[in-house]
C-alpha cells in the first residue's frame, strides 16, 4: 500500500508546528471523504458541516472554496482515495487551555483506498455492544470533533476479527452510533416500515451518509425519524443497518449472540444509493 500524500496549509510536505492546539488538546475539526474516480462524493455536504462545525468552536479555517479546490486536487491524483481534511485552531501563542490570535492549520491528507470485504455490504456486518460509553455534551454534539479516545478504547476492547462494528450506548444508556458509523433501525410491519435512528443531540456524530439515508429515504416515502432509542429498541427491530461515508450501507448480520436477517428496506435503500455513491458491480 503506498504512502498517504500530505499537504499542511496548501503546501505539499510542509511542516507542522510542534504546538499546534490540534497536537496537544484535540482543538480541531475532520472530515473524511471518501473519492471515487478521481472526485470527491457528497464534498458540498462535508464542507457544509465543517463550516457549521468551526462557526460553533470559533476555529479559524480557510474559506469553503480554497479547501474544496485542495480536496479537488488530492482526490484527482488516484482513481480511489480517502481524503481526509483536518481543521485545528493553530500553534498556541501561550501555554493553557485559553485561545486568542490563533492563525490556523489545515491539512489535506490522501490515502489509499482500505481493503474492504465486498461480503460486508452483501452478508451484513458482525456487530457487538461496547463497554466504554460516550460522555454526553451538547455543545460537541453532532461535530467530528478531534477527540476521538472514547471511539478508540471501544474499538479496541475487542481485538479479534470476529466482530466488524461495536455499537456505543452513553451514559445515560441511550444508543448512540457505531465507533464509525451510524445506526439504523427499521421498525413497523413489512407493508409500512419506518426508519429510526438515534437522535444526536447529546453526543455522537452527525454522519454525512447519515444525512443522505434521511433525505433518500423520504423521497422513496419511508418514514423517518431521528429519536432516542434504547437497548431494547435494538431487540425489537426487524433489521438494522449501519452508514458511514466510505462503506455508504452495512447491513447488519448480527448483534452481539442475536442473529439479524439482512431485510428488503436495506436493500432497498442500498440499491438507490448506489448511483450517488457511483457504485458499480466493478466496486464490489
Amino acid at each position: 500500500m503506498s504512502a498517504p500524500a500530505v499537504w499542511i496549509n496548501g503546501e505539499a510536505a510542509g511542516s507542522l508546528s510542534p504546538l499546534d492546539r490540534g497536537l496537544h488538546f484535540g482543538d480541531g475539526l475532520f472530515e473524511t471523504i471518501a473519492c471515487l474516480r478521481g472526485r470527491p462524493r457528497f464534498l458540498e455536504l462535508h464542507l457544509e458541516r465543517l463550516s457549521l462545525g468551526c462557526a460553533r468552536l470559533s476555529l479559524p479555517a480557510p474559506g469553503r472554496e480554497r479547501l474544496g479546490a485542495a480536496i479537488e486536487r488530492a482526490a484527482a491524483e488516484a482513481d480511489r482515495s480517502i481524503v481526509k481534511l483536518l481543521v485545528t485552531r493553530g500553534p498556541a501563542l501561550q501555554r493553557g487551555y485559553a485561545w486568542g490570535g490563533e492563525q490556523g492549520t489545515w491539512l489535506v491528507i490522501r490515502y489509499p483506498w482500505p481493503h474492504e470485504d465486498p461480503a460486508l455490504a452483501l452478508t451484513g456486518a458482525r456487530v457487538r455492544t461496547a463497554a466504554t460509553r460516550l460522555g454526553e455534551n451538547p455543545a460537541l454534539a453532532g461535530l467530528k470533533h478531534c477527540n476521538r479516545l472514547e471511539q478508540i478504547l471501544a474499538r479496541n476492547e475487542d481485538r479479534s476479527h470476529e466482530v466488524d462494528e461495536a455499537l456505543m450506548l452513553s451514559h445515560s444508556g441511550h444508543l448512540v452510533s457505531g465507533t464509525m458509523t451510524n445506526v439504523f433501525l427499521v421498525a413497523g410491519p413489512p407493508e409500512a416500515p419506518r426508519l429510526r435512528t438515534p437522535q444526536i443531540a447529546l453526543c455522537g456524530v452527525a454522519g454525512i451518509m447519515r444525512r443522505v439515508v434521511l433525505r433518500e429515504a423520504a423521497r422513496e416515502g419511508i418514514p423517518a425519524c431521528e429519536c432516542a432509542l434504547a437497548p431494547h429498541d435494538l431487540d425489537e427491530a426487524g433489521e438494522v443497518f449501519l452508514t458511514n461515508a466510505r462503506i455508504g450501507i452495512w447491513p447488519v448480520r448480527s448483534i452481539d449472540d442475536r442473529a439479524l436477517a439482512v431485510g428488503p428496506v436495506t436493500r432497498r435503500l442500498q440499491e438507490r444509493l448506489g448511483p450517488l455513491l457511483g457504485i458499480t458491480g466493478a466496486d464490489g
